[in-house]
């Protein structure tokens, strides 16, 4: 075992429980000793019994039975320490890495990272605890006995104990290289096992869209080539562990070959007593046996070690650096860039210089054509990444400024992918707020028309949604989405248009939910649908990472640049216009619009279309007419 692996496995354990690492590997070394001691020791009973010797043979069988007694004792203690580290490690891996996982920026979890944690924290928890339990003791005790047994050669022959010493580096080059074909067939393997997994949960995931095109029965392309793969590699991967294997079972049987030449040689060239060369011999295939448990645990030690430093790369994975207490927060509500300027990968930024500010209870509606980097700044908000330069402020202090707990519990996020846990409704409505009462769950689900659905759910509030919520249509997941927030009462709510996809029923109850948070939280929308973007109190016009402009829905419309081009693509695409909103303020002082109340179906009459879209429209009907 190297030190690599022996740094993730202190790694995984973490710094407060090395300790029984370190009693395990010192118990396992001296059962490798001791074993190694009581070999040494058949060499003189050997020695004594061919020359009829019985007067010293009776002590050297008595040093042999107390060594043989030691190194049962170190068997026994080494092992039941190996059982309680192999399940120490299975507990402290997991919460280690469910802690770590929970410091990671949000924007770390991606589909590949997932399929990554997954087949670590299963396939890799057994290969883990299988090295403790298996894997180690062979190694450690494989290599301390030889150790020991050639020690004690040169006490006997300086020649044969120099054959075994010349034997250790070949043997050592064997099984490096026997290690490494099969670590690379694993490899191979593990690449081609994860990507094969993806796809089969890609392709159940993907039925209603294949069937809709009639795939459902020729099969999924991406699929079956990754089957192929996982074939192909695993073909492969056999075919690297038997050349492994074969090179280290041949190294051993050619150590064995040259002490057994060495011993023949020294017997009938009468430098060494037959009866010693034969003792010796005897102690040269004890000293290969051992080797050759390593030999054949090597290419598994390597997998588990793979294993090992999958899981402690996931440890190694620096999440963002976070101040031990937060600073003030001197605007709760407000939001603010400030130059800030974003890309995910390096020289090609998403976001540039940009600045604005979001007052405290209003509402701001994000506009721009698709790749603007709209949903970028929400995910700036929430800390998902740290803007390359400038600063984003979040009730008046620098998000890097905040511990993950101060900047989350200001903000509640409502997207148009709303993922639900498999367990109850109420549950997934409560993650919103552990600690609500029972009434406040239940006014949370009637605001956002939760209460409706659950009347038609066969066990109410108790009835299970599925994984990812697949017992709930996607509008219903978006009120149960809405819920949380509500219940959460946060300052700041981020919203990507939650409304945009909805049918009108759900649409409804969305956006009464929304008038709700309107009243108590700060508002940031990123804006598809028309009614949203009237109900503003300050739009911010995005184009290709940059502000172009900002102001009120009739300022902008007035001053007649990118966002009125906006308006007018959009109005005509969808029919009507919309007459200009009149600011107001509300009991809080926050600027308000007559637009708002309009879109959320309060207002004296809808949005009408300018006079000359009335004219437009005439001019169409009576050139339709026969």
């Amino acid at each position: 075992m190297n030190g690599g692996m022996l740094g993730d496995l202190r790694l995984i354990l973490g710094p407060d429980r090395q300790r029984g690492l370190r009693t395990y590997l010192a118990w396992a070394t001296a059962y490798g000793v001791l074993s190694g001691v009581a070999m040494a020791l058949i060499v003189p009973v050997i020695e004594d019994l061919v020359r009829h010797d019985l007067s010293r043979v009776g002590w050297h069988l008595l040093a042999l039975g107390a060594a043989a007694a030691m190194a049962c004792v170190a068997q026994y203690v080494q092992a039941m320490r190996g059982f309680d580290t192999a399940l120490e490690v299975l507990g402290r891996m997991h919460e280690r890495l469910g802690d770590h996982l929970a410091g990671l920026p949000l924007g770390w979890f991606t589909a590949d990272t997932s399929s990554r944690i997954t087949r670590a924290a299963t396939d890799g928890s057994y290969m883990v605890a299988g090295l403790f339990a298996h894997l180690l003791t062979p190694l450690v005790v494989g290599l301390a006995a030889p150790g020991t047994v050639t020690v004690a050669a040169f006490f006997y022959d300086w020649r044969l104990g120099l054959a075994m010493l010349v034997c250790i580096p070949l043997l050592a080059l064997a099984f490096g290289l026997a290690a490494r074909n099969v670590s690379r067939g694993e490899q191979l393997d593990h690449a081609a096992a994860v990507e094969a997994g993806s796809r089969v949960v890609e392709f159940a995931q993907c039925q209603p869209v294949l069937r809709a095109f009639g795939r459902g029965v020729d099969g999924y392309a991406p699929l079956e080539d990754a089957i192929e793969r996982q074939h192909r590699n695993g073909r492969r991967s056999l075919w690297y562990a038997v050349t492994g294997l074969a090179t280290a079972g041949a190294a051993v049987q050619l150590a064995i070959t040259l002490i057994l030449v060495v011993g023949v040689w020294l017997a009938l060239g009468g430098h060494i007593d037959p009866a010693l060369a034969c003792a010796v011999i005897a102690l040269g295939f004890r000293f290969a046996g051992p080797l050759a448990d390593v030999g054949e645990f090597a290419g598994a030690l390597r997998m588990a070690g793979n294993d090992l430093r999958r899981l402690a790369d996931v440890l190694r994975e620096p999440g963002p650096p976070e101040p031990d207490a937060s600073v003030e927060l001197t605007c709760p509500g407000e939001i603010t860039f400030d130059d800030v300027t974003f890309g995910y990968r390096p020289d090609e930024p998403v976001l540039r210089d940009v600045s604005f500010t979001v007052p405290p209870r209003s509402m701001t509606a994000l506009v721009g054509a698709s790749g603007s980097g709209k949903t970028t700044i929400t995910r700036l908000i929430a800390r998902f990444w740290d803007p390359d330069t400038g600063t984003v402020r979040v009730g008046g202090a620098d998000v890097r400024e905040q511990t993950t707990e101060t900047l989350m519990g200001q903000l509640a996020l409502v997207f148009q992918d709303v993922y639900l846990f498999d367990d109850t409704l109420e549950a997934n409505i409560r993650l919103g707020n552990p600690a609500a009462t029972h009434d406040e769950v239940r006014d949370a689900a009637r605001l956002a028309g939760v209460e409706e659905i659950i009347d038609r759910l066969p066990d109410g509030w108790q009835t299970r949604v599925g994984e990812a919520g697949v017992m709930l249509s996607g509008g219903e997941r978006q009120r149960v989405s809405v819920a949380r927030a509500i219940l959460k009462n946060a300052p700041v709510v981020l919203l990507d248009e939650a409304t945009a996809a909805l049918d009108p029923e759900n649409e409804r109850y969305v956006q009464q939910s929304l008038r709700r948070l309107a009243e108590h939280s700060t508002l940031l929308v990123i804006a598809h649908r028309l009614t949203t973007v009237v109900a503003a109190d300050q739009v911010v016009v995005l184009d290709a990472g940059r502000v172009v402009e900002t102001g009120t829905h009739t300022d902008l419309l007035d001053t007649g640049g990118r966002y009125a081009e906006f308006w007018r693509s959009r109005s005509e695409a969808r029919g009507w216009g919309s007459s200009p909103a009149t600011p107001r303020r509300d009991q809080h002082g926050c600027r308000r619009t007559h637009g708002l109340v309009r879109a959320y179906g309060h207002g004296p009459s809808p949005p009408t279309r300018p006079a000359t879209d009335r004219r437009a429209g005439h001019r169409r009907r009576h050139r339709s007419q026969p």
